[in-house]
């Protein structure tokens, strides 16, 4: 299993994501192949609000925990 942040995109009438090529060869995916999505939508106030706070961590490794617990779900 990988990880990668990526951004939403209109593609037609629907939205997409791109997978960016490194996880790609990492996963050994094909054109027609199926996967499965965890969403998690970014909230960008949080890292506002971590950005002026003296942390003993950085802002990305609290945030990366945040998301691997599930906090933003």
């Amino acid at each position: 299993m990988s990880t990668a942040e990526t951004q939403v995109r209109e593609w037609g009438g629907s939205l997409g994501v791109v997978i960016p090529k490194e996880l790609v060869s990492q996963e050994g995916l094909n054109s027609g192949d199926t996967v499965e999505l965890l969403l998690i939508k970014k909230n960008k106030l949080i890292k506002e609000v971590f950005g002026k706070l003296k942390l003993k961590r950085s802002t990305e490794e609290i945030l990366k925990e945040v998301d691997e617990e599930g906090w933003n779900a």
